[in-house]
């Protein structure tokens, strides 16, 4: 498998994201990474989360790798990829609805993607019982899960490695290299695979956490 690297972004100051398109009021700062939060009231609730997407459209085939550390819980966080508009269109189309973070408006709205969850620190039964989550929208659709090895705030003490591998319908991801689950799009039980499209970092307040070295690989045979 040949690997290019087709995006790199060190998240080091706001000229790393000067370009990047916010939905929903976000706090962004800088120490060692990029450090996200809510710039909403709590008071707002699942109004407060927010989505940050990256302006450009990437291939089909691809890997996402960037690393993490969780500063603040309760929350959770996500990586939206092959997002477009349900006709194929830019996720950025005047035509499409406006969206500015609340959930429903992303797995039910006008858009495809995929998107993982991670770090699903929120609701006491997913304290309970951590796991990451795959699904495929539009439509809500679940598709797989596995268990999440990233630790409470107080014992994440360094980043953490998280990878998304997506080629020809089949979509991996790991963290520090632990495969946490694997799935084959068939085109068939949720609507035809995905291919090309947009990437974004989701977060639910009151969230803050730390990104850095985000890099896009472009996969070939």
């Amino acid at each position: 498998m040949e690997e290019r690297l087709i995006y790199q972004n060190f998240l080091r100051d706001q000229e790393d994201i000067k370009k990047w398109i916010p939905e929903g009021n976000i706090k962004k700062t800088f120490e060692n990474g990029l450090v996200l939060e809510s710039a909403d009231d709590l008071s707002l609730l699942d109004h407060a989360h927010f989505t940050y997407w990256l302006p450009e459209k990437f291939p089909a085939n691809i890997k996402i790798s960037w690393e993490f550390l969780p500063l603040e819980e309760p929350g959770l966080c996500m990586m939206f990829f092959s997002a477009l508009g349900k006709n194929g269109e830019s996720i950025f189309d005047t035509h499409l609805a406006k969206r500015d973070g609340y959930y429903p408006q992303y797995h039910s709205g006008d858009i495809n993607a995929y998107h993982i969850s991670y770090f699903r620190h929120k609701q006491p039964n997913e304290l309970a019982f951590r796991t990451c989550n795959l699904r495929k929208s539009a439509g809500f659709n679940f598709i797989i899960q596995g268990g999440d090895p990233l630790p409470p705030v107080e014992f994440a003490n360094d980043f953490y490695h998280l990878e998304i591998y997506k080629f020809n319908g089949e979509i991996r991801f790991f963290i520090n290299e632990l495969e946490i689950f694997s799935w084959k799009d068939n085109g068939k039980t949720f609507g035809p695979v995905l291919e090309e499209g947009f990437i974004g970092l989701r977060q639910m307040a009151p969230m803050k956490a730390k990104y850095r070295n985000l890099q896009i690989y472009h996969l070939k045979e």
